[in-house]
C-alpha cells in the first residue's frame, strides 16, 4: 500500500558492505541482493557496534520518501539504520512488470536475507511501512531469522480489504491526470513508471483478492509494535486486530487519532516516541 510522498527530502550520507556507486555517478550507493542493484543508505552506528533498525518502504515509496526519520530513529535508539530501495523504486534498478502475485512473498523469503546479508546485519529490528510491513511479517514468520530481534508495522496489511482496493482504483485516477505522477517523479526518476504501476496492477488485480498472510502469524514470537492511524485510508482495524490474534509474541497496538496512512509522516513526534520506547523496554535490552 502507499501513501502519498509529497517532498524529496530524505536521509543522507551512509557506510557499509558490499557497495557499489551509481552508473550515473550519484551520492548513493547500493548493494547486490535478489538479482539487483539497490540503491541504500546507512545511518549511525556500524553492525559490529550496534543493533541495526531496517526500514522496508511502501508501496510506493524508496530511501527518499522516509525523509529524515531513519536517522531521527537511530539517533533516539542508539541503533544503526539500513534504509534501501526495493528494485524498480527510487535509484535502484528497474523491475520488470507486471510484478508477480508472489512479490511481497519473494522479497521476504530471498531479497531481505540477502539484504541482510550484503549489509553484515547481526541483530535487526525491522521497520516496515504497509507493503514494507507485510514483507517483514512474512520474513519472520516464514525465514525465522534469529537476527530479528522485533517488528515495528506502521499501516500493516495480512489479507485484502474493499477499502483499500477503492483507495488505490483512485490513486490510479490521480497518477493519470499528473497529480501523483510529479510527485513520484521526484523520488523515483526513470523508475517511477515501473514504480506506480508495480504497485497498481498488483492490488488491483481480481486474483490479489485471496492475498493473505495470516498463516506466517503464529511463528512470529518476537516482540511486536504496531502503529496505525485512525483515519487511514487503505486499511482498517481488522489488520490490527488479524496480527494481534495471530502472533505468539508480545504485540503492542497504539492507535493514532488525526493520522492517515503514513504514521511517521503524519504524527512523526508520536511515532519516534512510539518506536524510542519499544525499543528500549521491549527489544534493546535482549540486543547487544
Amino acid at each position: 500500500m502507499a501513501g502519498v510522498p509529497f517532498d524529496s527530502a530524505g536521509p543522507a550520507g551512509g557506510n557499509g558492505l558490499n557497495e557499489e556507486s551509481g552508473d550515473d555517478g550519484g551520492a548513493f550507493k547500493r548493494l547486490v541482493a535478489g538479482g539487483h542493484r539497490l540503491e541504500y543508505v546507512w545511518l549511525g552506528p556500524a553492525p559490529s557496534d550496534a543493533p541495526t533498525m531496517v526500514f522496508l518502504h511502501e508501496g510506493l515509496g524508496c530511501v527518499s520518501t522516509w525523509r529524515d526519520f531513519p536517522a531521527r530513529v537511530a539517533e533516539a535508539t542508539g541503533c544503526g539504520a539500513l534504509v534501501y530501495s526495493r528494485a524498480g523504486y527510487g535509484n535502484s534498478d528497474p523491475a520488470a512488470l507486471p510484478r508477480p502475485l508472489s512479490f511481497m512473498h519473494d522479497e521476504a523469503l530471498v531479497t531481505l536475507p540477502e539484504v541482510l546479508d550484503a549489509a553484515g546485519v547481526r541483530e535487526a529490528v525491522l521497520v516496515g511501512h504497509s507493503d514494507g510491513a507485510s514483507i517483514a511479517l512474512i520474513h519472520v514468520g516464514g525465514v525465522r531469522d534469529v537476527r530479528v530481534r522485533g517488528l515495528v508495522l506502521e499501516a500493516p496489511h495480512v489479507f485484502v480489504e474493499d477499502l483499500s482496493v477503492e483507495s488505490i482504483g483512485r490513486a490510479a485516477e490521480q497518477y493519470r491526470d499528473g497529480r501523483l505522477r510529479a510527485a513520484l517523479e521526484r523520488h523515483h526518476g526513470r523508475n517511477t513508471e515501473c514504480a506506480f504501476w508495480g504497485w497498481n496492477r498488483l492490488w488491483l488485480d481480481p486474483d490479489f483478492r485471496r492475498w493473505n498472510i495470516e498463516e506466517y502469524l503464529p511463528r512470529i514470537n518476537v516482540p511486536v509494535l504496531v502503529i496505525q492511524g485512525a483515519g487511514d485510508e487503505y486499511g482498517t482495524l481488522g489488520q490490527v486486530e488479524a496480527i494481534e490474534r495471530g502472533c505468539s509474541g508480545p504485540v503492542k497496538s497504539v492507535l493514532l487519532q488525526e493520522c492517515g496512512h503514513s504514521p511517521h509522516r503524519d504524527r512523526p513526534e508520536r511515532t519516534l516516541d512510539e518506536i524510542a520506547s519499544f525499543v528500549a523496554a521491549e527489544v534493546r535490552y535482549g540486543l547487544r
